[in-house]
Formats: C-alpha cells, sequence, structure tokens
C-alpha cells in the first residue's frame, strides 16, 4: 500500500439505528454492530464509518446531539465503544465516527439556556441570533431557506431568532465564539484518544455564516453560492482541526462531507487541511457516458491539485438507495466503476444488498423533511429501513423475534437478506465481496492517472496508467463486445457474461 491507510480505502457506511438490534427495542445499536463486525469483515471493506451514537431526542435520528462525548443509552455505553473499536482493530478494520459540530440539539443546555436567558445575554452568543424584522420584529432576518424545508429561522419569541440551517431543534453554532471552538476540539481530541481512526464532519461546509448576513439574491437555486456555506472561514477551522489530527500517531482521517462539484470540495484536500471530501456530485449523475467520463477527470484534477485522490460516494443515508437512482442493475455497473477508478469509496449499508428503496406510509415516516415540506419531499426514510439478515419475517434477523424495527421491513424483506444471498453466486452480495477480494490485488495502488481507451457509443474503457486491467462499462441500451479489451474477463457485474457484455453492466478484464 503507498500513502495513508485511507488514500483508496473502502469505507462502509453503518447507519447505526438500522443496522442491527441487539435488545429488541427497536432501534439498532452499538452492540448490534458489533456483533456484526465479522460480517464486515468478510465482506472485504476497510473501514466502518458508524452514524452518531451520542445522547440525542431524534428529531433528525441522531443529528440532534446534546451530549457530544457519550452515547446514547439507547445505543450503548463508552464501554462498548471502546470494545467496537478493540474488536474492529482486531478483525483489521479502521472505525471512523461522525461528528456533529455544525449544530446542536434544541434540548442542549447550552440551547436551553440561552433560550431562558433573552435578548443581548451571552447566552445566546454561542448561536447565529439576529432580531426579526416588520412589526414586533415578527418576521426572520432574512430569506435564508432551511435545508429541510421552510426558513432557516425560527423565532424565541422574545422578537429575536435562532438559526437552524437543518430543523427547528438543530440550532446552529457560532464557531467564532471561543466555547464553541474550544467544545469542539475537546470532542475530537476525546473521540482520538479512544483509538478511532478518522472523523467524518456532518454539515462540513456550514461551519462559518457571513456575518452580515445578507439576504439571498432573487433567482437564488439550491447549490448556488451562498453565505451560509463553503466560505473561506470554514478551512481555518480545518486546518485547525488538521493539526490536532496529525498530532496522533496512524494517519488519523479528517473526511468533510461536502455537497457541490470539484471547485467546493477541493479546498478542503489542501495539504494543511483534510484527507479527504466527499465527491457527491455522481450520486445525481445519470448513465451517461460522456457525462461520466468528463466529471470524472475533473474530480480527478481537482483533487490531485493538492496530491488527493477522490472520495467516490456509491451511496448514503441521505439519497435514495442506489438501486432506486440508477436502478438495479446500474447500480452495480457503477460499483464496479467505483471501485476500479482512482481513490477512496464509501458504500452504504444495505447497497451491498441491493435493497430497493422503501416506500412507506405517511405515518410511519420519522424524517423531518417531510414534515417540513408539509409532505411534498418523501424524505429519507426510504433508504433507513432496518436491514434484513436472515428469516421468513420480520425483523429478519435485524432485531430478537417479536421486536418492532423503528421504521417497518416490507413483507418480502427476506428476500433480499444476507440469509438467501451469501449463497447466491448471481448475488449483489457476491459481485461485492468478488469485487473487493479482487481490487486489492487488481487496481488498489496502481497509477492515479487514467487513461482512456477508445470505446463504442455510450460505453466507457480506461486503464489506470498505460498498463494493467481495463475497465469496460456499458451505460448504453445494446450488448457490446468486451474481447478487444482483454483476454480474461476478471469479474462482471452481471452473471453469465459470454462474449458481450449486456446493457448497463460493467467488467473487469486482464
Amino acid at each position: 500500500m503507498t500513502g495513508p491507510w485511507w488514500r483508496e480505502a473502502v469505507t462502509y457506511e453503518v447507519y447505526v439505528r438500522s443496522f442491527a438490534d441487539s435488545d429488541g427495542d427497536g432501534l439498532g445499536d452499538l452492540p448490534g454492530l458489533r456483533s456484526r463486525l465479522p460480517y464486515l469483515a468478510g465482506l472485504g471493506v476497510d473501514a466502518v464509518w458508524v452514524t452518531p451514537f451520542y445522547p440525542s431526542p431524534d428529531h433528525d435520528a441522531g443529528y440532534d446531539v446534546t451530549e457530544h462525548r457519550a452515547v446514547d443509552p439507547r445505543l450503548g455505553t463508552l464501554a462498548d465503544v471502546d470494545g467496537l473499536i478493540g474488536d474492529a482493530h482486531r478483525l483489521g478494520l479502521r472505525v471512523l465516527v461522525d461528528l456533529v459540530l455544525n449544530h446542536v440539539s434544541s434540548e442542549h443546555q447550552w440551547f436551553v439556556s440561552a433560550r431562558a436567558a433573552g435578548p443581548g445575554s451571552a447566552e445566546r452568543a454561542r448561536f447565529h441570533v439576529r432580531p426579526g424584522l416588520g412589526p414586533g420584529r415578527a418576521e426572520p432576518p432574512t430569506n435564508w431557506p432551511s435545508i429541510f424545508g421552510g426558513s432557516a429561522w425560527a423565532p424565541f419569541g422574545d422578537g429575536d431568532w435562532y438559526l437552524h440551517l437543518f430543523d427547528t431543534e438543530q440550532p446552529d453554532l457560532r464557531h467564532e465564539h471561543p466555547d464553541v471552538a474550544a467544545d469542539a476540539l475537546a470532542t475530537i481530541r476525546f473521540w482520538l484518544d479512544r483509538g478511532v481512526d478518522g472523523v467524518r464532519f456532518d454539515a462540513a461546509g456550514s461551519l462559518s455564516k457571513d456575518p452580515g448576513y445578507p439576504d439571498l439574491p432573487e433567482g437564488w437555486r439550491p447549490g448556488d453560492p451562498a453565505p451560509y456555506s463553503d466560505r473561506n472561514e470554514v478551512h481555518e477551522i480545518y486546518r485547525r482541526w488538521a493539526r490536532e489530527l496529525a498530532s496522533y500517531p496512524g494517519d488519523r482521517l479528517g473526511v468533510a462531507e461536502t455537497w457541490g462539484g470539484p471547485e467546493v470540495l477541493a479546498p478542503y484536500l489542501r495539504p494543511d487541511e483534510l484527507g479527504q471530501a466527499f465527491a457527491m456530485d455522481p450520486l445525481y449523475w445519470p448513465l451517461r457516458a460522456q457525462l461520466w467520463r468528463d466529471g470524472v477527470d475533473a474530480l480527478l484534477a481537482a483533487t490531485g491539485r493538492h496530491g488527493r485522490l477522490p472520495a467516490w460516494v456509491h451511496g448514503s443515508h441521505d439519497v435514495r438507495r442506489a438501486a432506486d437512482r440508477w436502478g438495479p442493475h446500474g447500480a452495480r455497473a457503477v460499483l464496479l466503476m467505483m471501485l476500479a477508478l482512482p481513490g477512496a469509496v464509501y458504500l452504504y449499508a444495505g447497497d451491498e444488498l441491493g435493497l430497493p428503496e422503501v416506500t412507506l406510509a405517511d405515518e410511519a415516516i420519522r424524517d423531518p423533511v417531510f414534515r417540513r415540506s408539509g409532505g411534498a419531499e418523501r424524505g429519507r426514510d426510504g433508504a433507513r429501513v432496518p436491514l434484513p439478515w436472515t428469516g421468513e419475517s420480520v425483523p429478519y434477523g435485524f432485531g430478537p423475534t417479536g421486536s418492532t424495527p423503528w421504521l417497518p421491513q416490507p413483507t418480502d424483506w427476506g428476500e433480499v437478506s444476507v440469509a438467501r444471498q451469501r449463497d447466491d453466486p448471481g448475488s449483489a452480495l457476491a459481485l461485492t465481496r468478488a469485487a473487493l477480494a479482487l481490487r486489492g490485488e487488481w487496481w488498489r495502488d496502481r497509477p492515479a492517472e487514467l487513461t482512456w481507451r477508445d470505446a463504442p457509443a455510450e460505453c466507457l474503457a480506461f486503464r489506470r496508467g498505460h498498463r494493467g486491467p481495463t475497465c469496460l462499462v456499458n451505460l448504453g441500451d445494446v450488448p457490446v463486445d468486451w474481447r478487444p479489451y482483454g483476454r480474461r474477463l476478471l469479474l462482471a457485474s452481471m452473471p453469465k457474461v459470454e462474449e458481450k457484455l449486456p446493457a448497463r453492466s460493467a467488467a473487469w478484464l486482464a
């Protein structure tokens, strides 16, 4: 392996509430995850990213935190964290924790004190607080929208309003405040001291806001530059945190949850900042060959300027399932393509099973996006339904027999369970295991430069460097002959491939 361990690592995102429930209360927990670590080691991933397990009233499934240096008793204990890290390390797995430092829960003691203290108080200075506009200061201070829908401002009830880029129960912190800066650093140190191998920084671009709080211009659309996202000032925060990560042994990783194109993520990867920033744009790319080729080139160029590689994101808890976004066959093809590209890859729990997006009844949805949009947006819970491990009925091995998962599982969930796929050579699980096993031999640590080969319409063919295997991706509607690209078929995303590579599939060829 060349460079730090994370340079081309495959990291598996565990949405802890939906992974494995050890005690039957319906919520996945740390002991449940710990019991399934051998499955992840057998899958062949390098690291596990664990979503928040901190104390929370769960208005946003754990991303509304009341205490960043503790464990929600419903999900385990600090001893469970220590045991999880120890077991993972013995199995050759690294562990990343998810730190939510942009905001806290409205039940966090700081915000409880701020609500009680009144306008102009020192307690409110830790948050973004502005007087309202209009008669009685009854209108929001700016036209900033919440990412979850509606205004990003909520009233205290005394003329002051507080900023919440997400839900009203998630007030944003002012990182310019010395208390906030010191507490964030203490949190990072706390988890590094416990032995975690890296930190995923939630809402990475939102930590710095324009102190003038200007209105968004007329015609602004989501994705346009905004005075509360990816500002130059945010990078001083990450430089400070990067120095802390570098002070620990073992190449501790800092990865930014960035949303945007190459120009957005590249600044986070400067030599004195973070090791990785999520390449999220591909999540939304349709299966069009030229679009993928141009996009891959742009991301490689942007990250390469700082000596880094992309962190390709195949799926996450914030978007629809891969099998829904690209179709079941397309998701398998994109997986092989991403695993062949230079860089790291992030896989979302359940996508190795090809799980479909689940359509939930209105009354079952917990995501605040659904509520804040008035039902116009279904939210993200369709990708968060607890995993099926085995069995013929609910909870399909997610929890003890007779328990009820926090989100309802489909009645046919057993058909796509780990148990059903484990011995099926044509399953999504079998493909993922085979790809991860072969990746180390054929792709990992090869040259970062791509050599594009001539390919039929709506196909991509590339090598890393000028020798070695070829990845052929057929995004078109007709089969293509793979034999001009290699003498041997190492692996294909579709079973029983002969001379022709089917539509919406990929192959590794030597």
